[in-house]
């Protein structure tokens, strides 16, 4: 009867350890999570930064001294867009967290993800005369 009570006593233990474990995984999750973007506030930074200068008021891309990437209908997932922006290649300037934010990181990719990305050639209508 005691073995009984023991063998009951630990799958209780275990059950609530991997339960305090699982919600601390949980918490640990819900920090990390990348922060929602205001596409009006990333319009506004995208502006004021200086962003559309290579990459186009609509995010079409660009040249400068070399060809900028079009950004509109951003396919690189929040977390990805942000450590780009923290180690920039090439010219591009990189932005460090205490010259913008995480937040503001986001809200630029809320607004560049807004945008309609570029059309198919078999859409515009001059490519197919």
């Amino acid at each position: 009867m005691i073995n009984q009570f023991a063998s009951i006593w630990m799958r209780l233990a275990a059950t609530a350890a991997i339960a305090m474990i699982m919600g601390g995984l949980a918490a640990a999750r819900a920090d990390d999570t990348p922060p929602s973007g205001d596409p009006v506030n990333g319009k506004r930074l995208y502006l004021a930064d200086g962003c559309f200068e290579c990459h186009g008021r609509a995010g079409q891309g660009g040249r400068f001294n070399y060809p900028t990437p079009a950004l509109a209908d951003i396919a690189l997932p929040v977390e990805s867009f942000i450590s780009f922006l923290r180690e920039a290649p090439n010219d591009m300037p990189s932005f460090s967290a205490d010259v913008l934010s995480d937040k503001d990181a986001a809200d630029i990719h809320a607004f560049l993800s807004s945008l309609p990305g570029p059309k198919s050639p078999k859409d515009i209508p001059l490519l197919n005369q």
